[in-house]
């Protein structure tokens, strides 16, 4: 892998992710530095680390949802074979059905929490397909009735399904009926590389992306072969990171961290405050606290650089902590007026690197 931050290509995760920090990563990797050590708790989507300017190292990560995991783990040992399963046009019957079939796979999460090379390329092939087709939150998320988002009396997707709409919501723009905007916009084969959030050949090496014609097909290639192409990338870059799936003390002891030596660590949890229980599923109440408590508690080691993120009421950290504001893109969906958007924080501990300037992105 390259070790420049002008060389180094910036890659970027196959699905769409609430609260990533791609916009953030030009802050926290100069106080990180090139640490021995890597550690994230909340793995997510990857935006931080998939954006490190350095060549990787030690590398560990950890989810707690075990599609996360599991989609992680498959893109490293089978990306092609989860590329196949991906490729698939946006249709919602297939997605309603694929969604009731991963929610019921309970062998598999009892698999993925207990055997540390488990995946299925399958579940992860379709898990990526179907958060990249969903319009809102929850996917293949329990709620505490053990219910399905759009089977939940109006919640989540249940708004906006074109059948329970009147052609409202998503109706106005599944991809056979608006020529390619909205929903179309978000698959990888009938994008042509253009907008979306999601699988896009626009999106497989940020950097070094194949440009495309207008009859949607990448001059390099077929949108099947630069779909595989960037799981292949994907694959390469995580080659040596190990991948856990649990709760996010797991990969905080002294063993996983600062045992390693100098370890830069990103403390990503569910935010208490904005309302996200709904994002996040049930079992996110009460995880930021908890979080800032390690924080502060491990603060003070100078083999640890940590970094929190948070809204900027939620954590009141101990003097020699450093803040630092930056803008998101506005919330899930990109909504306009959202004023969470400006209230992103990042908290940095004092041992983390003090670069003389900062470029806020706004």
């Amino acid at each position: 892998m390259p070790t420049t931050a002008i060389d180094t290509p910036i890659l970027k995760a196959p699905f769409p992710w609430f609260g990533g920090k791609s916009r953030a990563a030009h802050l926290i990797w100069p106080r990180f530095g090139d640490p021995a050590n890597y550690v994230e708790p909340f793995a997510g989507s990857l935006a931080v680390l998939l954006r490190r300017p350095t060549s990787p190292k030690n590398e560990i990560i950890n989810d707690l949802d075990c599609y996360v995991a599991n989609a992680w783990r498959a893109v490293c040992k089978s990306p092609q074979e989860v590329a196949g399963y991906c490729d698939w046009p946006v249709n919602e019957a297939d997605l309603h059905a694929r969604h009731r079939w991963l929610h019921r796979q309970m062998e598999f999460r009892k698999k993925m929490e207990h055997d540390p090379d488990y995946f299925d390329a399958r579940i992860a092939g379709w898990w990526i397909w179907g958060l990249s087709c969903w319009i809102g939150d929850n996917f293949c998320r329990p709620s505490r009735q053990d219910a399905l988002p759009h089977l939940t009396g109006g919640k989540g997707v249940a708004r906006k399904v074109p059948h329970l709409t009147g052609g409202k919501g998503v109706a106005r723009k599944v991809p056979h009926l608006t020529g390619g905007q909205g929903v179309a916009r978000k698959v990888p084969h009938l994008t042509g590389g253009q907008g979306g959030r999601c699988v896009s050949a626009r999106t497989l090496i940020v950097d070094n992306a194949p440009s495309a014609t207008s009859n949607g097909r990448s001059r390099s290639g077929s949108q099947s072969e630069n779909l595989r192409t960037w799981f292949l990338a994907l694959a390469d870059r995580l080659r040596f990171t190990k991948i856990v799936c649990g709760d996010w003390t797991r990969v905080l002891t002294k063993a996983a961290t600062w045992g390693q030596g100098i370890t830069a660590i990103l403390l990503d949890p569910p935010y208490d405050a904005g309302g996200h229980s709904d994002v996040y599923g049930e079992l996110s109440r009460g995880v930021s606290s908890k979080v800032r408590e390690w924080a502060i508690e491990n603060g003070d080691n100078s083999l640890l650089r940590i970094c929190l993120c948070g809204y900027e009421s939620e954590h009141a950290m101990p003097t020699g902590w450093e803040c630092v504001a930056w803008k998101a893109t506005g919330g899930y969906g990109n909504q306009s007026g959202n004023g969470n958007a400006l209230r992103e924080r990042l908290w940095f501990s004092p041992a983390c690197l003090r670069p003389q300037t900062d470029r806020m992105l706004f």
